[in-house]
């Protein structure tokens, strides 16, 4: 399998509370709590262990509160490269209810000053430059922490393309838009993220494969946009594809978009075929919804999940980004 480098530069212990319905205001008596070293990278990381990849995790750490973090990555078997900074992590609270809602508050996270950014940048330039432990894709995942600005996620995407580096991207806001423009690999948004990118609405079919185009042709290889209950669309050379994925019961939507991705990732650097990749790949993010955390390919069930995840292929992608 492949080696796989994820940067999380604004890592999280997530407080997951799961309640039969939020009060504001009121006492509220949770059903279950779970507090779980996260990051959208981290989440990748997760995926692709259990895919049989080869993963070493990277970002920023605050040193205070660390244990987690080294506890999930010995028992996860990566390898752990994160940045130690002053401080603590900051602690995101997702806030679960029984018919689906999750109400996410989340902090900023640890400043990152500009000695942390370049020694993150000269370890990366290390690693690429050592045969045996340069890994064959990089994933960046998630927001910025403060003092890292979205020209800083541009220039690093640069950097690593520069080095011959496929890169996967997944963030939002004025990071994905510079993102966009770096030209990364693979970029992943959901419908919000993207229409606010593509400045239309995605409320049809229709709108959302003209905006995954739109990306593809603004030299994205792989555009993978994820619309929840309305699938995935994936453009890139191999032509438009869509998956459907079953209707199953909601527990939390958390981590499903980091399973997508990696599920993805797993199936390109596998040279699987575009309709099994993508299969694969919905149907792990489909499962993940049941529950708390990544999607899980050894449930009991999955290759049945697999079976109801509808894949088609819209048509051939020219250069330019239209359907031939």
């Amino acid at each position: 399998m492949a080696r796989v480098l994820t940067l999380t530069l604004n890592p999280a212990l997530d407080l997951s509370v799961s309640l039969e319905r939020l009060v504001p205001g009121a006492v509220n008596r949770t059903r279950e709590t779970h507090l779980t070293a996260a990051g959208k990278g981290v989440n990748v990381a997760r995926v692709l262990v259990a895919l049989g990849h080869d993963v070493t995790v990277s970002g920023f750490l605050g040193a205070d509160n660390d244990g987690p973090f080294l506890r999930a990555f010995e028992a996860m078997g990566v390898e752990d490269a994160f940045l130690r900074v002053p401080g603590e992590t900051r602690v995101n609270a997702k806030l679960g209810e029984a018919d689906g809602r999750v109400t996410d508050i989340n902090g900023p996270g640890t400043t990152i000053g500009r000695d942390a950014w370049q020694s993150l940048l000269d370890g990366l330039d290390t690693r690429l430059g050592d045969a045996h432990r340069r890994p064959d894709a990089a994933v960046i995942a998630g927001s910025l922490p403060p003092g890292v600005g979205a020209e800083d996620l541009a220039n690093l995407i640069t950097r690593l393309r520069t080095a011959g580096l496929p890169v996967w991207v997944d963030t939002s806001g004025a990071a994905l838009d510079l993102a966009i423009d770096a030209r990364p690999t693979a970029v992943k948004p959901n419908e919000h993220e993207l229409a606010a990118w593509a400045g239309v609405a995605l409320d049809t079919a229709e709108a959302r494969l003209d905006a995954a185009l739109r990306l593809y042709a603004a030299g994205v290889e792989e555009a993978v946009l994820s619309a929840g209950p309305d699938g995935v669309l994936w453009v890139s050379r191999r032509g438009a594809w869509q998956a459907m994925p079953p209707r199953l019961a909601v527990a939390s939507t958390v981590g499903a978009g980091d399973t997508l991705l990696a599920g993805l990732l797993h199936g390109v650097l596998s040279s699987h075929p575009p309709e099994q990749a993508l299969r694969l790949a919905t149907a792990l993010s489909a499962e993940s919804v049941r529950h708390v955390g990544v999607g899980d390919a050894c449930a009991d069930d999955f290759a049945h999940i697999q079976q109801q995840t509808r894949v088609r292929r819209l048509n051939d992608v020219d250069a330019g980004g239209a359907l031939a």
